[in-house]
């Protein structure tokens, strides 16, 4: 009974410190420190303009490729000092013929489809700027993004920034996917500002993220988040990674809760990978702050939680039967609240109907859900490096 009651509380712990706690005692931290310290300058963007190439990789995108061309050169940045490469590897719908019209943009392509890493990986040894900057094929830059980010490297410990992804709210036409994907990213975007403040950003967003071009490394054509591994390499050279939300990619949300499921299955199964291919970052007595952030805010709740989740309902339901004291009670009727309003979302989901009260429990326990799927597409090696994009509304 007595490690049954520990496993319970432990466990319970654990997902409320992942989810909620880490981002409260980081808050707290953060306060503490700001009262024994002077607050430091804000970087403002000014004119400090270096050279920077803006990389796109694409993928059979002739319906989105020119506004996404139109939306690149309207960025309010030097013409002569943005480069511009745009890859199209193994496309075979009109995405070629269309960049080429654009004497100002790089093309790279090969009649091969590789995967979008593997065209980063051939055509960073293309890039001579200082600085390099990566962004979707489908998501829109805002017109200063490029001066926000850049502004950061004046900090010589800055490595890499990133951006922030907004899923843009389609209003009435919103379905469940695209409610619960913004409300995920909305509280993601917090805790990377409570991050980057902290220390370091854990990971950047592909959607839109730059680093300095000399800490690149290339990574395995099978690498799944490449955004990601990039990212925490450059960290684990000592840099830090900055958050910066004045530099944002809006893309639509995903078309139905199946598109979505893809896309968060494919995510999960890089989060194995990544964990696995970056494991010495689990040591604290080494990295120290890094380590920290990276085990509370990615490993945690990529490795840990969805494992813990049916421990905690099962020794909940086990305590109650056999001590019938009120806290158990009142915690597996939450529990079972939780689960039954997360199934009726499902239940509204499959109608393409939203219900705000349930987007929380529903998108919660469907991002788990993935993360099993994922594990079982990692463990199997049936997650190809190829991306099966999720349709989006237009």
């Amino acid at each position: 009974m007595l490690f049954i009651k520990i496993l319970f509380w432990v466990s319970l712990f654990i997902v409320f410190y992942s989810y909620l706690g880490y981002g409260i005692l980081v808050w707290i931290l953060i306060k503490i420190r700001h009262l024994f310290s002077k607050n430091a300058p804000k970087v403002r963007a000014g004119s400090f303009e270096p050279d920077v190439t803006l990389i796109v990789a694409t993928f059979n995108e002739e319906l989105i490729i020119r506004e996404k061309i139109a939306n690149t050169f309207a960025l309010n940045y030097p013409k002569d000092k943005l480069k511009l490469i745009f890859t199209a590897d193994g496309s075979n719908d009109r995405t070629v013929e269309i960049i080429s019209e654009f004497p100002r943009i790089q093309l790279f392509f090969k009649p091969e489809r590789e995967g979008k890493v593997a065209a980063i990986n051939r055509v960073m040894g293309h890039v001579t700027t200082p600085f390099t900057v990566f962004s979707d094929a489908n998501t829109l830059l805002n017109r200063d993004c490029i001066r926000e980010i850049v502004k950061h490297y004046q900090d010589e410990s800055i490595g890499a920034v990133s951006g922030e992804k907004k899923v843009i709210d389609l209003s009435a036409t919103q379905n469940t996917a695209g409610a619960g994907e913004g409300l995920y990213w909305r509280y993601e975007s917090v805790l990377k500002k409570l991050d980057a403040e902290f220390y370091t950003v854990v990971g950047a967003a592909g959607e839109l993220f730059s680093i300095r071009t000399e800490l690149f490394e290339p990574v395995g054509n099978n690498i799944l988040l490449d955004d990601f591994i990039i990212s925490m390499k450059i960290c684990r050279k000592g840099y830090r990674v900055m958050y910066e939300p004045g530099a944002y990619a809006s893309e639509a949300p995903s078309m139905t809760m199946k598109d979505e499921q893809k896309r968060k299955i494919r995510i999960s199964a890089g989060g194995f990978q990544s964990v696995l291919m970056l494991k010495d970052l689990l040591n604290i007595f080494k990295y120290g702050r890094l380590s920290f952030q990276y085990i509370s805010h990615r490993v945690l709740r990529w490795i840990v939680c969805p494992v813990l989740l049916p421990i905690i309902l099962l020794t909940n339901l086990y305590l109650y039967l056999q001590t019938h004291e009120k806290v158990f009670a009142v915690l597996l009727a939450a529990q079972i609240i939780f689960y039954v309003a997360a199934f009726t979302g499902w239940l509204f989901a499959l109608r393409d109907k939203k219900i705000k009260l349930l987007y929380i429990p529903y998108y919660f326990t469907f991002m788990n859900a993935a993360l099993y799927m994922g594990f079982i597409r990692f463990t199997n090696n049936k997650q190809s490096v190829l991306w099966d994009k999720a349709k989006r509304k237009l």
